[in-house]
């Protein structure tokens, strides 16, 4: 079996990595996005896909746009392609090069949370749960049958970079597994119901009118970017990490109800409290918040604007 697989971040990796462990020789090539500047010098950077593909020594290529490239993807004589968080609509002459289907690791347990960003969201909703589907692309996004799926808890301690760093090494072993009964013909398929599509995450302005638990959950799925953030005294501030924690305190929603070195940073919220734990002042480093209260540069009873909405 002749595979090709098209992903573009670390979150891909794993699942290349696992393929080639399983198939070697038979995985022909590795689809990726163009390199693309990063940093304030614009250093032109490879892909986390293409670095680990060029390691393992299998071709790459590089497409602007995929669908302007049949002839080289037809080139391959591939029977199945892999995706993998690969960045790029498939259109239909795609799809029709692969005679063994084009099988899509998605970061969600489908129909919930098709599209963009579907482990910040699901932790943004207040999810207890979510997990990897393995399913058959067709036109529609993230619509098609699916073939196998698995899931995991979303804990307290998550962030989205710790729950995509789980979800990608599920994704790697699931999708072996996937390819093993399409390779033996017992791969049998499941439709899905009715289901919602997500959106793209953007740097987002607290609202401590919302419940403790909403944000939390908004700063965690924002981390480690794109970023909640809240200002007050004159400071704005990323928000790493923030844990719900009880409070009686009769002040306004996004008031300091607590600000040391001993009791880190408290915000009232509309219902409950949050203590940010990690924090990043604008053009500052990341720290802890109790560090960040050791500089006295937030009072108790001090209050976090509200977001213009």
């Amino acid at each position: 079996m002749r595979i090709v697989f098209a992903g573009t971040p670390e979150f891909a990796v794993p699942a290349l990595q696992a393929i080639y462990e399983a198939y070697g020789g038979g995985l022909v090539a590795v689809v990726t996005q163009p390199d693309k500047p990063q940093g304030r010098k614009g250093v032109l950077t490879p892909p986390p896909v293409k670095e680990e593909a060029v390691r393992l020594g299998v071709p790459v290529l590089q497409f602007a746009r995929i669908r302007d490239n049949i002839s080289a993807l037809a080139a391959l004589h591939a029977d199945l392609m892999v995706t993998c968080a690969y960045g790029q609509i498939l259109t239909q002459d795609v799809l029709d090069l692969f005679p063994m289907g084009v099988w899509n690791i998605h970061a969600s347990l489908l129909p919930a949370y098709r599209g963009a960003a579907p482990i910040a969201r699901a932790i943004i909703g207040g999810e207890r749960e979510t997990g990897v589907t393995i399913m058959k692309t067709e036109l529609g996004l993230d619509t098609g049958d699916m073939l196998l799926a698995a899931s995991t808890p979303i804990y307290d301690s998550d962030d989205c970079g710790t729950l995509e760093e789980r979800l990608s090494r599920i994704g790697a072993e699931l999708i072996v597994e996937a390819l093993e009964k399409i390779e033996r013909g017992g791969a049998v398929l499941q439709k899905q119901g009715e289901g919602f599509t997500c959106k793209k995450v953007a740097r987002t302005e607290v609202d401590f009118s919302r419940t403790a638990r909403e944000v939390s959950c908004l700063i965690r799925g924002l981390s480690p970017s794109p970023f909640a953030f809240a200002r007050a005294g004159g400071l704005t501030l990323n928000f790493w990490f923030a844990e719900e924690v009880e409070c009686d305190a009769d002040v306004p929603a996004g008031t300091v109800v607590a600000a040391s070195a001993k009791e880190g940073l408290v915000v009232k919220c509309g219902e409950g409290a949050v203590s940010i734990t990690e924090l990043q002042p604008a053009g500052g480093r990341r720290m802890t918040a109790r560090d960040f209260c050791n500089g006295r540069k937030l009072e108790r009873g001090a209050r976090f604007d509200q977001p213009v909405l």
